[in-house]
């Protein structure tokens, strides 16, 4: 792998969710607009899916650091988050 790509990849890394998104969407606006060379559209798709792993990575962290509090007799008790619509894998 070239030193330019892995600059990239570390880059990638330390980027905020936020700004990943934001770039994200402009490679799709870019792709959806057609207006760009195949070559072009080549590099933007594959920056746009290590984008997409980064930004699921990162809600998947978010994720197991969220607990949900719950009423019961007791009063207030802490239970990790677990999403309702998590692939149990049936």
């Amino acid at each position: 792998m070239a030193a330019k790509e892995k600059e990239k990849e570390k880059a990638a890394e330390e980027i905020s969710f936020e700004t990943a998104m934001e770039r994200l969407e402009d490679i799709v606006g870019k792709l959806e607009s057609g207006d760009v060379p195949l070559e072009t559209a080549i590099e933007l798709f594959q920056e746009g899916m290590k984008l997409s792993q980064l930004c699921g990575s990162k809600l998947e962290q978010v994720e197991r650091k969220i607990e949900v509090l719950i009423e019961s007799e007791n009063g207030l008790q802490r239970k990790p988050f677990a999403p309702a619509n998590e692939d149990k894998g049936d």
